[in-house]
């Protein structure tokens, strides 16, 4: 449903198609309860740094399909059945349950900085020569940014002198933290994700995630097993 392979107004496969796009759906599925992701690029965060994060998208889902008045009891009985927060189980656990579903042969592929600081999903069959373009200067640059404003924000803090001393503690422990993440995705940036971005990537999926998924190298989490 997120990326448009499903549909709530029409039963089958909607895009499984290589290169399929937004427009691909609307032509078939005019006016949708609920609208796939526009640039086959989801975030999947710690928090909701994106209008697009992948939780407030699972979110909306629930109350598009089963209604705002029985939101909360759904979400409760889900989180209920997981043994989690949804968050922390589309963050931690969501793709390593897809892979398995798929036997290592997964569709929807997440884009994942060496610790883990970035994350985001596209689906294989949306992907165009431009998608890593689109996810460095529309998702990662920008989240970037938003942790540069956190750290000033938490430098401010510690700083203020109408902060208790805890505060102050607490947000000097997180400015360190923040910094090491935005080193961390500069040089992702910079080694990885920048030249991948040049290289415009093209796949065909009739070669199969196998030969696919190694194009991407260290850009894309590992699969073990894969090869």
């Amino acid at each position: 449903m997120q990326f448009g392979r499903y549909s709530l107004d029409a039963p089958g496969l909607i895009l499984a198609n290589q290169g399929e796009t937004l427009a691909d759906y609307l032509a078939r599925i005019p006016d949708p309860q609920f609208m796939p992701d526009e640039d086959n690029v989801i975030p999947v965060l710690d928090a909701n740094w994106f209008a697009d994060d992948i939780t407030d998208r699972f979110r909306l889902f629930l109350r598009v399909t089963f209604g705002e008045a029985h939101f909360r009891e759904n979400l409760k009985f889900i989180e209920d059945s997981l043994g989690k927060d949804i968050r922390k189980y589309l963050t931690k656990d969501f793709y390593a349950d897809h892979v398995k579903r798929y036997k290592k042969r997964p569709i929807y592929w997440m884009f994942s900085s060496p610790k883990g600081t970035f994350n985001a999903l596209i689906y294989m069959h949306r992907y165009r020569g431009d998608t890593v373009s689109v996810l460095l200067n529309y998702y990662l640059r920008e989240f970037i940014t938003k942790l540069e404003g956190e750290r000033a924000r938490l430098e401010k803090l510690s700083d203020d002198p109408t902060a208790t001393q805890g505060q102050k503690t607490k947000a000097l422990k997180d400015v360190a933290k923040v910094a090491k993440q935005i080193d961390e995705l500069n040089e992702w940036e910079r080694d990885v994700i920048f030249p991948l971005a040049q290289q415009k990537i093209e796949i065909d999926l009739d070669d199969g995630v196998k030969a696919n998924y190694p194009k991407f190298g260290t850009a894309l989490k590992k699969i073990a097993g894969l090869s």
